[in-house]
């Protein structure tokens, strides 16, 4: 099983030597793809100066910074194109634990997406203020309420998909970024039938750099919830399910 670490960058130079040693200490056999947009304080440089001392790591450099969702999407191409069996997100400031990577993987033995999860029991989080941590409990209680989803964790970064699973999320186009775009996969997934699992994490605060989180990004995400669960319920009468497309295979 041929696995891709997909870590958008911006602006993280400090941190991302690190985060790539990391993933290819915990998982020798995987390959790492950076995908920086533009960084103005040399991130693409220290890519490249990493990819060229190991085989194992690419970088795929875009002319500015387009948000979360759309560095993601381009990864995915990237890896789809390269018939990689696996796809994972993770963040390159070093918040996710690259030591939980092996059991992610090991998961998807019978699953086809696994979630890194903070709130679900042995997860947490590390450095947060109570205040970021209030913004993303409710955040992400509140989509997985409102859009039926049953998972504790619908907007965390850490997580790995089958590359099956991933051409079907993907075969109509996906607009959302940022906290919407994590929450619109789950959703995606649930509603082809994929099997999710979720692993208990622990998220540490970054210690180099500013978080790119935000309350505005957090309440944008949360009107495009809304609006997608009215959609759903307008969607769910017995003519939409007699519509319904048939369930993506599960493992």
């Amino acid at each position: 099983m041929t696995a891709l670490v997909i870590l958008p960058t911006y602006d993280e130079r400090d941190t991302l030597e690190q985060t790539v040693g990391a993933v290819l200490a915990a998982c020798p056999r995987a390959h790492v793809l950076v995908v920086d947009d533009a960084s103005p304080v040399g991130t693409g440089a220290v890519a490249d100066d990493l990819a060229g001392r190991d085989e194992r790591i690419s970088v795929l450099h875009r002319p500015g910074k387009q948000g979360l969702g759309a560095a993601y999407l381009a990864g995915f191409a990237w890896a789809l194109d390269r018939s990689f069996d696996v796809v994972v997100e993770m963040d390159a400031d070093g918040s996710h634990p690259a030591v939980a990577l092996p059991a992610l993987l090991a998961s998807l033995a019978h699953a086809d997406l696994a979630l890194g999860s903070r709130w679900t029991p042995g997860g947490g989080t590390v450095g947060w203020p109570l205040r970021r941590r209030v913004l993303s409990r409710a955040g992400s209680g509140y989509a997985r309420l409102a859009l039926g989803l049953p998972v504790r964790d619908v907007t965390g970064g850490f997580r790995a998909y089958r590359a099956r699973l991933l051409r079907s999320l993907l075969a109509h186009p996906v607009a959302s970024q940022g906290y919407s775009f994590q929450i619109e996969m789950v959703m995606r997934a649930v509603d082809l039938g994929a099997r999710v699992v979720e692993l208990p994490i622990v998220f540490t605060d970054r210690r180099i750099g500013r978080s790119k989180m935000s309350g505005g990004i957090i309440l944008e995400a949360m009107l495009l919830v809304t609006r997608w669960a009215i959609a759903r319920r307008l969607r769910s009468g017995p003519r939409a399910r007699a519509r319904a497309p048939r369930p993506f295979r599960t493992v």
